[in-house]
Order: C-alpha cells, then sequence, then structure tokens
C-alpha cells in the first residue's frame, strides 16, 4: 500500500513532483463562475448575494444571533463542549504569548541623521472568517482563525458559513467559544464577495481567512487586493522524518491521520532506516482494516503517498526542504539536531509524543499552515496575521536641514522636479 521508493534512484523526485502538482490552478469552468459571482455583487450587491444564496444553497443569508450560539453550545456533548473550551484555552494562551512581541502601539527612534522615525502597529479593524458547512464543518478551524484574531485585538470579527436548513450546533459552539462578534448564515462564492464589497447587512471587512471549497478559494484569489487573505490552502499534508528508534506503529497512525482528510491528501516518510519503512508499510496495512475512511486513505497513499529510504538523515533534511511540508514530524533519536537541519515547514513536531493531531485541536499554536510548498515563504496564521504596521516620520527644521541637500539631489535625479522643490520652498528665504 505504501510504496518504498529509494533515495538516488530518481524515483524520490517524481513523487515529490506529483505532490507538487496537487496545488494545480482551478480549472477554467470555476475561474469564469467565480468572476462572475464576483462582478455581480460588486454591481448590485445584497441582491445578488441573496440570489446566488437561493440558488445554491436553497436560503437566503440571515443573521445568527449571540442567543443561538450559546443555545447550540447548551446542546453539544458536555465532553465536547469542555474539549472546545480547553483547545481555545490553549489556543489563546500560545497567542498572547506571541503578542507579547509584537510590540503593539506607537515606537519611535532617532534617526541617524537627526529627527524621529519609528512603526505604528495596530490590529485590523474588521475580520472575516469563512467556516465550510456540510461533511467539511470543522468547529477546531473555527477556534483557529478566530481566536487568533481576537488576542489581537480586532474590533469585529464576523464568522460567515453556509446557511444550511440547521447550522452545525458543534459550529455555532465553537464560534461562541471563540467570542465571534456577528454570525451570517451565507457561504460560497457569494460570501467571499459580499466580506469583499460590503452587501446589505453584510459589511465589508479587511481581510478574510479560513478554508473552503474550490469556489471559495478562487474568489478568495480574486478578492486579493481588494482585501487581505490568509492563504489559498492546498490539500493536506505531512512528512515524517523517523530513524530506527521510531515506533512504527505510531508512524502508521500518523501518515494515516493525514492521508484520511482527502484523496489529494500527502503522507511521506523520510527514514535511513529500510527496516523501520517496511514495518510501517506492514502496520498501514493493518490499521487501514480497522479504520472508517479507508478508501480515502488508501487512494491518498497510492497517488501521493511514500517511504524513501535515505543513505542518512541529512539527506532526508534536504528532500524535506524540498518539500517544505505543512506538517513535518522529527520522530529520532535527537529530534532537536535533525531541527537544526530543516528549514521549510509550516508546523515542526518533535519526538514520537507530538503526533500532528496535537497541533490541529488541543496544543495551541494554529492548525492554519501553508501548505503545497509555500512554507518556503508563508506562516502559519497567528496574532501577527491580524495587525497592521504604519511607518511613521517626525522631523524637525534642523533635522531637515542635515539631508536637505541629498534629497534634492536624489529627486532632480529621478527628474522628480516637485519632490525637490517641496523640499526647496522650506528653505528659500534662507537661500
Amino acid at each position: 500500500m505504501l510504496e518504498l521508493v529509494v533515495a538516488g534512484e530518481g524515483r524520490e523526485q517524481e513523487k515529490l513532483a506529483s505532490m507538487r502538482s496537487r496545488a494545480a490552478q482551478t480549472g477554467a469552468e470555476i475561474q469564469r463562475s467565480v468572476a462572475a459571482i464576483m462582478e455581480d455583487v460588486r454591481a448590485r450587491g445584497y441582491e445578488a448575494v441573496e440570489e446566488y444564496s437561493v440558488k445554491f444553497d436553497q436560503n437566503p443569508p440571515r443573521e445568527v444571533s449571540m442567543e443561538e450560539l450559546e443555545q447550540a453550545a447548551g446542546r453539544i456533548a458536555p465532553d465536547l463542549l469542555a474539549a472546545l473550551q480547553r483547545s481555545a484555552q490553549h489556543i489563546r494562551a500560545y497567542q498572547q504569548e506571541l503578542l507579547s512581541e509584537v510590540q503593539m502601539g506607537l515606537r519611535l527612534w532617532d534617526s541617524p541623521s537627526g529627527g524621529k522615525v519609528g512603526r505604528l502597529v495596530r490590529p485590523l479593524q474588521r475580520v472575516g472568517v469563512y467556516v465550510p458547512g456540510g461533511r467539511a464543518a470543522y468547529p477546531s478551524s473555527v477556534l483557529m482563525n478566530v481566536i487568533p484574531a481576537k488576542v489581537a485585538g480586532v474590533e469585529e470579527v464576523i464568522m460567515v458559513t453556509p446557511p444550511t436548513e440547521n447550522l452545525s450546533d458543534v459550529v455555532l459552539a465553537a464560534a461562541w467559544v471563540a467570542g465571534v462578534d456577528r454570525c451570517i448564515a451565507v457561504g460560497g462564492a457569494q460570501a467571499v464577495a459580499a466580506l469583499t464589497y460590503g452587501a446589505g447587512f453584510i459589511p465589508r471587512v479587511d481581510k478574510l481567512v479560513g478554508p473552503g471549497n474550490a469556489f471559495v478559494a478562487e474568489a478568495k484569489r480574486m478578492a486579493y487586493g481588494n482585501l487581505d487573505i490568509d492563504m489559498v490552502a492546498g490539500p493536506s499534508e505531512v512528512l515524517v522524518i523517523a530513524d530506527q528508534t521510531a515506533n512504527p506503529c505510531h508512524m502508521a497512525a500518523d501518515l494515516l491521520s493525514q492521508a484520511e482528510h482527502d484523496p489529494l491528501a500527502s503522507a511521506v516518510l523520510l527514514t535511513d532506516s529500510m527496516e523501520l519503512a517496511q514495518a510501517v508499510q506492514k502496520e498501514i496495512t493493518r490499521q487501514l482494516g480497522y479504520l472508517s475512511r479507508r478508501e480515502i486513505m488508501e487512494q491518498s497513499l497510492r497517488d501521493f503517498g511514500c517511504a524513501i529510504i535515505c543513505p542518512d538523515l541529512e539527506t532526508c533534511a534536504r528532500l524535506a526542504d524540498q518539500v517544505a511540508p505543512e506538517h513535518m514530524e522529527i520522530v529520532t533519536e535527537d529530534p532537536r539536531r535533525v531541527l537544526e537541519l530543516v528549514h521549510n515547514a509550516g508546523a515542526i513536531f518533535l519526538g514520537g509524543n507530538t503526533p500532528e493531531p496535537l497541533g490541529d485541536y488541543m496544543a495551541g499554536p494554529d492548525h492554519v499552515l501553508p501548505t503545497s510548498g509555500t512554507a518556503r515563504f508563508f506562516s502559519p496564521l497567528s496574532v501577527d496575521s491580524f495587525v497592521k504596521k504604519t511607518s511613521v516620520l517626525e522631523y524637525g527644521r534642523e533635522d531637515l536641514e542635515r539631508v536637505k541637500d541629498e534629497i534634492i539631489t536624489l529627486a532632480q535625479s529621478e527628474h522628480l522636479t516637485a519632490h525637490a522643490n517641496s523640499i526647496q520652498v522650506r528653505f528659500a528665504e534662507e537661500d
């Protein structure tokens, strides 16, 4: 079931290339459909949003009251509510620790030539959080998207979710636990368009975060520039670096925990031990026999999974950097030594008792992570994602005089005489 590949024979590069190709651009038909919806909502506002909502979701948009959220929390199982609250506590604590490093507010320092320069850091004013409906309704994602925004100090966090006949109690409960300010039942590309341009009682937001289907992802891509987005997420992925000290049963379970997400999910083992790779292969076959999403996992492993046997852990680290995975587990005799060798990953899990689902639900760091190799340059969602920075300059007349000649020289070299004049007129009387 899990293909074994020996590094150095070329097959490993084929497998890694197939992983990267999973994040292909959205099909032309989806692009055309989403572009039409975005333009229609921009032109006609709420009227268009309502029409698409009824057409695609069989219900018009509506405001979901805070009372409804609290009532939903009362309907779910007490242990589930307690788990949501515990998770929220850990997420909030982690984000508050990060916030202490952000240096909110105004900070000024002396410029080398005199005067003051600095930066003003403030939270965004209004953020939208998209939450899918149906089988893809994940309450943990509500917590992971809402809480960092609230900790950052965003004034208004608005959650949108498709207006199904019976909204998910656990999703509404998660919204209540996370502390959303408004919840609006509207979904699809029309929800993205409404939050981008503003439509009726649905306000325009500064940033939109959260996962969705291909139509939502394409709408977010098109909306970018009118507002900020978190990322256009691709299929989930895990890459495990392990040596002979790793437990093959645990490694198989961790690989399968990502393979069950989607047929396009990717699960890769990098190891310097053929014995471990073979044992993991056998364990995967055994565990598939009792897990519920077997067909999805089998397809995922067949198309985008493998175990690559490398000559050493240094080679494992180099291949891992090529992948730049969403999740990376390092399960070796000395995980921190291997950690120093890798550069690209959304989240890194160290040691045999730090499985990826810990990050999905409870540890605190956000599970909204860069996928499809974008961990080379993107970062996880955090309080940093919900603040904006403004440069601040403050010069006195003497400070400006010290640098005026250089400014004029540079402006004239670019043939921007009005720029030069802006400086010259302040000293014309003296000249």
